[in-house]
C-alpha cells in the first residue's frame, strides 16, 4: 500500500485559505499529520483548473506568454506548502483536466481533443509543471496523463482515445520527462471501471509501456473487479484509485457503506495501492465549481468561516490512512463479509470490514487459532479493527 487521501482541488485551496490561520493549522493537523486522527498518506492535485475551482485556466493561455504557475487557484501552494510543513514527503499525484485551450481542436476548455501537432507543446507543459512546482520545494511523485479521457462534458475536459495517448507518451511525454531528468511516474486512463479495454490497450502500446507505471480509475461506471482484470494482464504494473464523489447530504449510512464496500474494499481486494476519495473540501452549497462543473459533490468536509463539518469521505479515509500506512501489505482473508486484511510495517494485523445487512455478524478475526480475537460487527456499519498477533486491540 501507497496511500489514502484526497485530492486538493482549487476550490478546497480557497476554502481553507480563508480560515483564520490557528483553525487552518488545527484542521491540517487533524489531517496530515502522521501522528492525527486521519494521518491521510497521498494527496491529488489538478494541472491547471479542475471543475471544482472559480473558473478553468491553464497555465499558459496564450502561447505567446510563458508558463505562469499562479494563473489560477492561487492558493493551492500555499496551502500545499503549509501540508507539506506537516507531513513531508507526501506522495503527491497531479492531472490535467484539459491542455491548454490553443493546443486543442476545438480552441475551448470544455471537450475537444489535444492537436497532433501540439504533442511535443503539452510535453513541455508537463515539464515546466513539474519544474515550476519543485521550484517551490514541492516534488510530484507521479502524474496521470489525462482526467477522465472519455469525458467531453466537464468544464474544463478534454477527450483522448487510448491511441493517441498510447502516443503521447510514448513519444513525447514519457521522453521529455526522461530527459529533463524528472523521475515522475507516468499512469494512464484515469477513469472508470467500465473501459478496462482503454488501459489494456495503452499498458500494451510497445512505446509507452516503457514509461509507464501503471493504471489509474475511477467508479462511476463499471465494476471494482476491472481493476483486478488489468492486473492479471499486467501484474508489472502498478493499478491506482484517484477519484470517487459523494454526492448526497442526506443519506450518511447509505454513502458510508457503498463507498465502504466498493471504494474502499472493492479497490483495495482488486489490487489498488493508492485509494482517493475526491474533494477535500467544499463550502455548504458545494461550491466553488466552474460555471460548467459538476454542482452536487460533497466535500470531505463543509467549510464555512472556520468552521468544518466532517463527512462520508472524511470518515472513510480516516478508517483506512491512519491503521493501514504505506509499506503494509495485503494479505488474503475470508470473512463473511466484504473485507480488505494487512500485515503492517510494524507488524500489526488490519481489517477493514463492511456490514451491509441490518443484522449484526460474529467476526473471527486472526490467523484462525485460539488467540485470535472476536468481534460483533453491528449491521450497516464500517469497523477498522487492528491488534497485536495473540491480543485485540
Amino acid at each position: 500500500m501507497r496511500g489514502f487521501g484526497f485530492s486538493l482541488t482549487g476550490g478546497s485551496a480557497l476554502l481553507l485559505s480563508r480560515m483564520s490561520a490557528p483553525a487552518r493549522h488545527a484542521l491540517l493537523r487533524e489531517l496530515f499529520a502522521p501522528d492525527g486522527p486521519v494521518g491521510v498518506s497521498c494527496l491529488r492535485l489538478s494541472i491547471g483548473a479542475s471543475d471544482l475551482g472559480e473558473r478553468a485556466y491553464s497555465y499558459r493561455d496564450d502561447p505567446a506568454r510563458g508558463f505562469d504557475l499562479f494563473a489560477g487557484d492561487p492558493e493551492v501552494v500555499p496551502v500545499l506548502k503549509e501540508i507539506l510543513a506537516l507531513a513531508p514527503g507526501l506522495p503527491l499525484i497531479a492531472s490535467p483536466w484539459s491542455a491548454p485551450p490553443w493546443m486543442k481542436t476545438n480552441g475551448g476548455f470544455v471537450g475537444g481533443e489535444l492537436r497532433p501537432d501540439c504533442h511535443a507543446a503539452y510535453a513541455a507543459y508537463f515539464v515546466d509543471y513539474l519544474q515550476a512546482m519543485r521550484d517551490h520545494g514541492i516534488a510530484i511523485g507521479a502524474v496521470t496523463v489525462q482526467n477522465e479521457p472519455g469525458n467531453h462534458k466537464n468544464d474544463p475536459s478534454m477527450v483522448m482515445g487510448a491511441a493517441q495517448q498510447a502516443e503521447f507518451v510514448g513519444r513525447h511525454l514519457g521522453p521529455a520527462l526522461s530527459a529533463a531528468g524528472f523521475a515522475t511516474e507516468i499512469f494512464c486512463h484515469d477513469h472508470n471501471c467500465d473501459a478496462p479495454e482503454y488501459p489494456l490497450a495503452v499498458l500494451a502500446d510497445a512505446e509507452a509501456a516503457p514509461f509507464l507505471a501503471g493504471s489509474a480509475f475511477h467508479l462511476y461506471a463499471g465494476e471494482p473487479e476491472a481493476m483486478g482484470k488489468v492486473h492479471a494482464r499486467h501484474p508489472d504494473k502498478s493499478v491506482i484509485f484517484t477519484e470517487q464523489w459523494v454526492g448526497r447530504r442526506d443519506d450518511f449510512g447509505g454513502a458510508l457503506l457503498w463507498h465502504g464496500e466498493r471504494v474502499l474494499v472493492g479497490a483495495l481486494r482488486n489490487w489498488a495501492e493508492i485509494v482517493l476519495e475526491w474533494n477535500l473540501a467544499a463550502d455548504p452549497d458545494c461550491g466553488p465549481h466552474t460555471p460548467g462543473g459538476e454542482p452536487h459533490c460533497l466535500g470531505a468536509l463543509t467549510l464555512e468561516g472556520d468552521g468544518a463539518e466532517r463527512n462520508v469521505a472524511w470518515y472513510l479515509i480516516a478508517h483506512a490512512a491512519r491503521f493501514v500506512p504505506p509499506g503494509s501489505v495485503r494479505i488474503g482473508s475470508a470473512l463473511p463479509l466484504p473485507n480488505a486484511a494487512f500485515l503492517t510495517p510494524e507488524g500489526r494485523l488490519a481489517v477493514l470490514a463492511v456490514n451491509p445487512a441490518d443484522a449484526p455478524c460474529a467476526l473471527a478475526l486472526g490467523l484462525g487459532d485460539d488467540t485470535s480475537p472476536t468481534i460483533a460487527l453491528p449491521g450497516r456499519s464500517l469497523a477498522t479493527c487492528v491488534w497485536d498477533r495473540g491480543a485485540s486491540r
